[in-house]
């Protein structure tokens, strides 16, 4: 029998079915909670819809409108990028990021967070 990490490795390679909706809610706030804890600021936004969205990175706050630097993902691909089952280059080049601004690349140098 295939254990709960064996599941959710296969399914951030793409290869599985998806955990339960509240495994990767509760994945998705810690990991977001863990990248602020690292690397506090307001400079970035990193969104993970549905679940989070958090401020990060050093540097000016931006407080209206869209904020200059998002960095947008799937709850898959993130979770894929902070457990180091997927690189920053290869979900670029895959468009499986949604990257804007000077310094929404900063948060890269941060991944793999576990």
């Amino acid at each position: 029998m295939s254990s709960e990490r064996e599941l959710l490795d296969a399914w951030l390679a793409g290869a599985g079915p998806a955990p339960d909706r509240g495994t990767v809610k509760a994945a998705v706030k810690e990991s977001l909670q863990e990248l602020v804890a690292r690397a506090p600021g307001h400079s970035v936004e990193v969104r993970i819809p549905p679940f989070g969205a958090v401020q990060c990175i050093e540097g000016p706050r931006h407080t209206r409108g869209t904020p200059p630097n998002v960095l947008e993902a799937t709850p898959q691909t993130w979770l894929a990028l902070v457990v180091g089952a997927l690189t920053w280059d290869d979900a670029r080049a895959a468009g499986k990021l949604s990257v804007s601004g000077s310094r929404a690349g900063e948060v890269a140098a941060l991944l793999p967070l576990v």
